[in-house]
């Protein structure tokens, strides 16, 4: 639980249900292939994506970068926090598990928006520069 100020006297507890939560998916090499979707607070996911707009993460660089402790404060309570494909409203984020051999085929950016022209389809080139 953490107080939020609602006024300008007053305080309310909150808990993670009310707080203003985004869904990350993630994505691994499991067998199961169920790529899931997990809700994070504000702050949890600019711990894990801290690059301005910034929507994609390695787990491998998220751990060397906050430390291996830090980074199990940060994800043990959003694995807490499942989230239905179908109840989502749209996936802010998304963690790639095992893939730290197929780091290069992401943008340096970690940004959805800055896919090299090659990788995604002329809808996508004129979205992605709308939007940068």
């Amino acid at each position: 639980m953490r107080a939020l100020e609602v006024g300008t006297n007053e305080r309310v507890l909150v808990d993670a249900r009310e707080q203003r939560l985004k869904n990350i998916q993630i994505i691994d090499r499991a067998n199961n292939a169920t790529f899931s979707l997990f809700q994070v607070t504000e702050e949890e996911f600019a711990a894990i994506f801290p690059g301005d707009g910034q929507d994609m993460e390695l787990i491998e660089d998220f751990t060397e970068r906050v430390g291996e402790e830090q980074a199990l404060r940060i994800l043990l309570p959003a694995w807490e926090r499942p989230i239905l494909k179908r109840d989502a409203q749209g996936i802010h984020g998304t963690l790639y598990y095992e893939y730290a051999d197929r780091k290069w085929y992401l943008p340096a950016s970690k940004r959805e928006v800055d896919w090299d022209d090659y990788c995604i389809n002329s809808a996508q080139r004129r979205l992605f520069a709308s939007k940068r």
